[in-house]
């Protein structure tokens, strides 16, 4: 479980560190950056993907990922004696990233390339500078377990020692994907492995030519898919393999009287949807935006394989409020077996998942352009320091 998650230069997150628990809530007023915390943490499970460059170009680019401000405030320009204005840089351009948790840490490192202009077509590429894995909460030399450089990459053995692992690694690939071995390495491949396994939801489809109103050809779906078209087999595979009895619960939660059930046309599934006062069921096609939202909120929450992290983003969106408090508490279902970041401005939501006992609830703020943890600062945030590149 990521206990800490660090980012600097990154949009408006400037230089930012939030704690984290095992139900995590993030809220703000619009435009305070909540959308950057969850691009974050795309960013970071890109990583074990070998995308991060790849991503950061679809963003715009680099440079236009970068935080738009001065490197610092002078104390006049927080106290609103002087208007903001550029200072002279005194550290190099970085964008960073990074998470810690009880066993394992990892950051990584972006510049601007050195090469001389007209070296090369991708001169607008970031080079990944360092990156990092140690043992613990927090870095110390002693519990660095793997260190890149530049080029160099190096791991330290059982007894203490470093030994290269490479020293020809290409700028633009990480070591997460290219220097993971069970030998050399070990440390670096479970947290690579663990990282590829964090699942990312964003705003399900639910017009009329979405995936999940279509029947499909099913097959064992544990993992429901981004685009919900194995939203049917994905049902299934709850009822058969994983938990029929909270899946029958949600459902009964949300839309009181009413029941699920998947009807199987040779290899073909659809789902249907039992109602008091019907005298047939309803087939997925039938469903309002709202009710299929929600059932694929059902599919992707209760999921047979948990995965470490599942972030949410917005998921009230297109939802009736009274169905956010029975959200809520499927959330929270989700929770007990998957450490959950839910970004949200919806109101009830809010207040429903903070009922729950376990939620740790980050406002944010912006501050001269800057995102922080409102009511926090620099002195109470959790400790975290970055290696030195």
């Amino acid at each position: 479980m990521l206990s800490r998650l660090a980012v600097y230069n990154y949009r408006s997150l400037r230089d930012f560190v939030a704690p984290l628990a095992a139900l995590n809530l993030i809220t703000g007023p619009n435009a305070s950056g909540k959308s950057n915390v969850y691009r974050a943490l795309r960013l970071l499970a890109d990583i074990a993907q070998g995308r991060v460059i790849s991503s950061l170009a679809r963003e715009g680019g680099f440079e236009s990922t970068l935080w738009a401000g001065p490197e610092s405030f002078s104390r006049a320009i927080r106290r609103g004696e002087q208007p903001v204005q550029g200072t002279t840089r005194k550290e190099p351009i970085s964008l960073r990233l990074g998470f810690s948790g009880k066993e394992f840490g990892y950051a990584i490192d972006l510049g601007l390339p050195a090469r001389a202009p007209g070296a090369t077509a991708f001169a607008h590429d970031p080079e990944i500078k360092a990156e990092w894995v140690w043992n613990g909460e927090q870095v110390r030399p002693a519990g660095l377990l793997v260190e890149r450089k530049g080029p160099l990459v190096r791991s330290r053995g059982e007894a203490g020692a470093w030994s290269v692992v490479t020293q020809h690694l290409a700028t633009f690939d990480s070591m997460m994907t290219h220097c993971a071995d069970p030998r050399a390495t070990p440390e670096m491949l479970l947290l690579r492995e663990e990282m590829r396994s964090w699942r990312f939801y964003d705003q399900f489809r639910a017009d009329l030519e979405a995936p999940a109103r279509l029947p499909q050809i099913g097959t064992h779906t544990p993992v429901m898919g981004n685009d919900g078209a194995d939203f049917a087999a994905a049902l299934q595979t709850i009822m058969e393999i994983g938990d029929p009895q909270a899946l029958a619960e949600s459902v009964s939660d949300a839309f009181p009287g009413a029941s699920i059930t998947i009807a199987c046309v040779g290899n073909r599934f659809e789902v249907e949807m039992k109602q008091h006062g019907l005298l047939r069921p309803l087939r997925a096609a039938e469903f309002s935006d709202g009710t299929l939202r929600y059932l694929l909120w059902i599919a992707a929450l209760l999921t047979p394989r948990p995965p470490s992290l599942l972030v949410l983003n917005e998921p009230e969106t297109s939802l009736h409020p009274d169905l956010l408090p029975p959200l809520a508490r499927l959330i929270a279902r989700a929770a007990e077996r998957s450490q959950v970041i839910v970004v949200s401005h919806a109101l009830r939501l809010i207040a429903a998942l903070e009922e729950q006992r376990a939620c740790h609830s980050i406002a944010l703020e912006k501050e001269l352009g800057e995102t922080r943890i409102a009511g926090s600062d620099r002195f109470d945030r959790p400790a975290w320091h970055w290696p030195v590149r």
